[in-house]
Formats: structure tokens, sequence, C-alpha cells
């Protein structure tokens, strides 16, 4: 695949994702819809955009996927739509990120991974930048908030370590995106009694389902296969960024301090994390 198109489908792919962060900031800020439902919708019009494209490349969806990742993935897609009711766009993309590569480094780490001076302190600046944006005070994200935040990146962080090496990862992501559904409609049914909706969060949360998450992801994969792991692991860092200039843009969302710090540390250490050398155990 030429340089350009590996570049145009990658920038492509991480505004999609961004764009899941302002899409469901949109719609839940302005109660449009209620965090279930938007859920639902998202993941059933995923599965629907995600099963066209499959079957438009010739191929099937059949066993592809797993329950064990359709169920990660459904406690990340509960996780990110509730966290957003609290959370900025751009903290809330942060955090998300910020989850998502501390699970697949912990992972390393535990299958006998050994950093260097350079990676610990990499591990260690983002670890003090979340703490940081934690931390008590006037611009301290609500605490509910990102504890779902970060419970739906570790539960990403988990789907992706399980979707490693799948021979056709487009194929698997829509077979998991079918089996996530039955797991959403029963949080809808139970969440009933506080569930609305109106055509404008219909049409938010199809645009991240069929979108921004059916399309993007095809796009990621297609992208994938002209990228070397590491700058695959990093480019995505790019979102939390991406998803903060958004958030200014569309949602007339201020960026502190604190956050413009914290940003800096976690995202930069991680960086330090990824490209420095691992020596197996």
């Amino acid at each position: 695949m030429p340089n350009s198109k590996v570049v145009f489908l990658t920038v492509l792919a991480m505004l999609a994702f961004a764009a899941n962060s302002l899409l469901c900031r949109l719609a839940l800020r302005a109660a449009h819809i209620d965090a279930a439902s938007f859920t639902l919708i998202r993941l059933a019009s995923g599965a629907i955009m995600l099963w066209m494209i499959v079957r438009l490349r010739g191929n099937t969806v059949g066993k592809h996927g797993s329950w064990a990742s359709a169920f990660a993935l459904f406690a990340y897609a509960a996780g990110f739509s509730f966290a957003y009711l609290t959370l900025t766009a751009a903290t809330g993309a942060l955090l998300l990120f910020g989850a998502v590569q501390a699970t697949m480094i912990g992972y390393g780490l535990w299958r006998g991974e050994r950093f260097g001076s350079v990676q610990t302190f990499g591990l260690l600046m983002a670890c003090a930048g979340l703490i940081g944006l934690l931390l008590p005070g006037l611009s301290a994200p609500p605490l509910d908030g990102a504890l779902l935040m970060i419970a739906a990146g570790i539960a990403w962080g988990v789907y992706s370590l399980r979707g490693r090496g799948s021979s056709n990862a487009t194929s698997s992501t829509a077979g998991n995106f079918i089996r996530a559904l039955p797991f959403v409609a029963v949080l809808s049914l139970v969440m009933q009694s506080r569930n609305f909706i109106d055509v404008v969060g219909i049409g938010y949360a199809v645009a991240s389902g069929a979108i921004a998450s059916g399309i993007g992801y095809a796009v990621w994969y297609t992208a994938l296969s002209g990228l070397r792991a590491t700058n695959a692991a990093t480019v995505q860092l790019s979102v939390p960024v991406l998803a903060a200039l958004g958030g200014a843009l569309f949602l007339d969302e201020v960026i502190s301090q604190r956050l413009i710090l914290a940003s800096i540390a976690v995202l930069g250490g991680i960086t330090i994390v990824i490209l420095g050398r691992s020596t197996p155990k």
C-alpha cells in the first residue's frame, strides 16, 4: 500500500475515533438520548454497517468473533456512554486511551517484559499525569465518570488483546458487535424507566455506530497493514488531542491547564514506554 494512502487512512481513522467522543457528548449533554439507548443504537448500527462491509468484500461473519470479546466490547461501550454523562470530550478521551494503553502495557509486564530505566520513567510520568488529573480540585473531573471511563478503557484494552492475531479483524469485529447486542438489550431493559430519546439523539447514535465505529474500524484495520506495531500504538494517542480540539470547537468546552499538563504527562509517558525497547524475561 502506498505510504500516502496509509497516512490518509490513518488520519481518517483517528478522526473517526475522536468523533465518537464528540457525538456521544453532544447527544448526552443536550439530553437528546439516555446513555443506555445511545449504547444500544450505537452497537446495533455498527453491527449492521460492519456486516455490510464484510459482505461487500465477499466474506462472511460466520463464526468470527467470540462471546468473551463481545462482552468486553459491551463493557467498553456502556462505560463509555455513561461516563460521558459527566465528562468533557477531552477528559474522557484522555482517560479512555490512557487506560487502554496502560492495560496493554500491564499485560506485557505480566507476560515477562522488562522495562529499562527510560521506559520506567515514562510509565511513572504517565501515572503521575493520571493522578494529577484526578486529584480533588475545582478542575478535577467527576470521580464517578472518571472511574467509568477508566473501566471502559480497561475493557477496550482486554478486547484489543483478545483480538490480536485475528486472521480477519473486520469480520471478527462484526461478529463481536452482533454478539454484544443481547448484553446491551438487557441493559436497556434494566434502565427502561430512565430511557428517553428524540430524532436528534438517534442521529448522533447512528453516526457514532455506523460511521465513527463501523466504518472507522474498517478503515483502521486496512491502515494497520501498512503500519508498524509501534507506529500503530503511538498514533492512537493523537485521539485525545483531536477530541480536545473538537470539544473546544463544537462543544465550547474549556481546555484547562490541569488537562493540558496531564495530557502531556500521560501521552508523553506512554509514548516513551511504547517507543522504548523491552527485553523478554
